[in-house]
């Protein structure tokens, strides 16, 4: 069966929106679209992350698809970038679009968790998810992604999509990858390791203090 990989750029503070330019996705009233420019790094590989595609089919959601669709195929063609992502296979997960005009995209049908399943369960390369935050959302909360490439800048936003939102299912990650480039960005990679396994750190035998403000806790929470 082959993965389903997820590439994305995040603030600080999770969110997701917008990270290349103010026109890009300025939906809910978001102004600090661009916000990753000043921390670019020549050194930081998107290859090595899947932000290229290289090697792998995409599977994006709809803006996401719509963002590249009016931009990577006016591309110089000297641009390795917009060499792979041009020429890669791309499946669409929309509810609204019936047409798509970038070269070998193909619409995903039906319920978008189903269609994934059985695409993971054909033959070829792995699949790469790039932005697409409400598509990770569904995926993630239906334990489909196989890794997490998380690029961590060092802004906080406020306000704006975040990577994980209410739906999320609670799940414990690896850290198989981490480096970290000359202007602060975090890149780290991450696979799922089954549930979260809580645990105490505190002395197994609690303090009257303690027990009494766990019982004001329980209080409050009535």
């Amino acid at each position: 069966m082959r993965r389903l990989i997820v590439s994305t750029f995040a603030s600080l503070d999770g969110i997701m929106q917008a990270p290349g330019g103010p026109e890009e996705d300025p939906t809910g009233g978001f102004t600090l679209g661009g916000w990753m420019f000043n921390y670019w790094d020549e050194a930081m590989d998107l290859s090595a992350s899947g932000f290229d595609g290289k090697d792998r089919e995409l599977v994006l959601g709809r803006r996401t698809y719509e963002i590249f669709e009016a931009y990577w195929p006016y591309q110089p063609d000297d641009d390795p970038t917009a060499r792979t992502l041009n020429a890669a296979r791309k499946y669409v997960a929309s509810r609204t679009l019936t047409t798509l005009h970038w070269h070998n995209s193909t619409l995903l049908s039906g319920d978008v968790v189903s269609a994934i399943i059985a695409l993971k369960t054909q033959p070829g390369p792995d699949l790469q998810i790039i932005g697409s935050g409400n598509l990770i959302q569904t995926l993630q909360s239906a334990f489909l992604i196989d890794e997490y490439n998380v690029w961590t800048f060092p802004v906080v936003l406020g306000r704006g999509k975040r990577l994980f939102g209410e739906t999320a299912k609670p799940l414990a990650l690896r850290l198989v990858r981490s480096q970290v480039s000359t202007t602060g960005v975090v890149m780290s990679t991450y696979v799922p390791v089954g549930d979260i396994q809580p645990g105490l750190i505190a002395s197994d035998e609690p303090s009257e203090q303690e027990l009494a403000r766990r019982k004001k806790m329980a209080n409050e929470m009535r």
